[in-house]
């Protein structure tokens, strides 16, 4: 007789969400991270070893005898200092008002940073656009007692983004008290920027609308077809740094390479930071002291810019690669896509059954190749989706290593020529 896997009422049927249920599908066939035979085109990491033109990656650090103790709830006062002053260099060297170190909390990751964000809401109306991160589903239906999620839609005219004037009808239309989003976008690569990014917080500002920007990809920013010279903040439009409710969300993973440190921030008002410090005390008691004290030297500037403007040449250059190859595959992609390491594919003009993107993520892992679905980013929390969006969108990662990602590459061209 077959045994089963009897049910606890006491705990919740937690689900695989999104890059999770795609890692543990290719699991069942023999992925292993180790095994070099396959190759990752759904990766949510850039890739993290010696590139041409960064500094050397750290390998080893030292743990000071009062790293063995609890540290600041909120992080080493040296390490939010450290982050304070990469966004006045960066991003407000004409403001008046700078950041300090207590406009920042110190957080092991950025769900952890959300988390205590979403923890320290009070009853709310917050709204979201899709396609988005597909954790943002998981994290907010722990919080459906207090914040009531609404789903902004968006078209693929508008390169599934709110245009500034869909923006500020939103905030009227749903009477929205806090929106959230990724800038740069995950899956899309849709960059929001410049005037248009100056809109999105006057705005906010004058509908009193408190915004949670995830901006993990604050670095991969492209011009056409080379890299572009600066990254992207909305930082750099907040006048008053205490009084104007923005909160950014960034972290270690991405731009600086580092995934595994789990170090993540998060910037806003000198109050609202209190806040979140409070909330650490019950959800996770604080970063980790030796981890922050090793990531001091990474905002060292001359080192910071070397490492970011390297990214952006080396990412840049992958890219073009990856759009130039998918576009001859027939594969449709974002015209706007110069953001992230990502590529937004529309798979409608491929021949059945790889124009639908289960059937396509399927029969690409027969190939060994990784890819995620576009329907995993139709987030709605707390509601059971009856119609799925985006079934005809493929989640392309540039993450991996070039030779990796060339390989990865001719295997889908060989799949798709199998079919037609």
């Amino acid at each position: 007789m077959e045994s089963s896997t009897p049910v606890n009422p006491v705990f919740n049927d937690i689900k695989d969400i999104g890059v999770i249920w795609v890692m543990n599908e290719a699991a069942k066939l023999g992925f292993d991270s180790e095994n070099k035979d396959w190759i990752n085109l759904g990766q949510g990491e850039p890739e993290t070893g010696e590139m041409n033109g960064a500094p050397p990656r750290i390998t080893q650090f030292s743990i000071e005898p009062n790293d063995n103790r609890y540290g600041p709830l909120n992080g080493l006062l040296e390490l939010r200092t450290a982050i304070a002053n990469y966004y006045n260099r960066l991003y407000r060297k004409h403001q008046t008002i700078q950041y300090t170190s207590d406009n920042v909390s110190i957080a092991m990751g950025g769900r952890l940073a959300l988390t205590r964000i979403f923890s320290d809401i009070g009853n709310i109306r917050l709204g979201y656009k899709t396609p988005e991160y597909p954790a943002y589903e998981d994290l907010l239906n722990y919080q459906l007692g207090r914040i009531a999620p609404v789903c902004i839609p968006t078209t693929q005219e508008n390169n599934y983004s709110l245009s500034i004037d869909e923006f500020e009808d939103s905030i009227k239309r749903y009477q929205l008290d806090a929106y959230l989003f990724s800038n740069p976008c995950n899956p899309t690569g849709h960059v929001i920027k410049e005037e248009e990014l100056q809109s999105y917080v006057r705005i906010a500002k004058e509908q009193n609308c408190t915004l949670i920007i995830d901006e993990i990809y604050s670095h991969y920013i492209y011009d056409h077809n080379k890299p572009a010279n600066s990254p992207v903040s909305s930082a750099s439009f907040i006048e008053d740094v205490n009084n104007d409710n923005v909160l950014i969300v960034d972290g270690l993973t991405k731009s600086f390479r580092y995934p595994g440190w789990r170090l993540a921030w998060i910037l806003g008002p000198t109050n609202i930071i209190k806040k979140i410090g409070c909330a650490a005390s019950g959800i996770d008691g604080g970063p980790s002291l030796p981890i922050q004290r090793a990531a001091i030297q990474l905002f060292e500037p001359t080192r910071l810019d070397k490492e970011t403007n390297a990214l952006r040449a080396v990412f840049s250059h992958k890219h073009q690669i990856m759009l130039h190859t998918l576009k001859k595959l027939g594969i449709v992609c974002s015209r706007d896509a110069k953001s992230t390491f990502y590529i937004w594919g529309d798979i409608s003009n491929l021949p059945s059954p790889l124009n639908d993107a289960k059937s396509f993520f399927k029969l690409a892992l027969n190939h060994k190749v990784i890819t995620v679905p576009g329907y995993l980013f139709d987030i709605h929390p707390g509601k059971e989706k009856k119609e799925q969006n985006f079934k005809n969108y493929i989640r392309f990662s540039f993450g991996p290593e070039e030779g990796q990602i060339k390989i990865g590459l001719e295997r889908l061209a060989k799949l798709i020529q199998s079919i037609q």
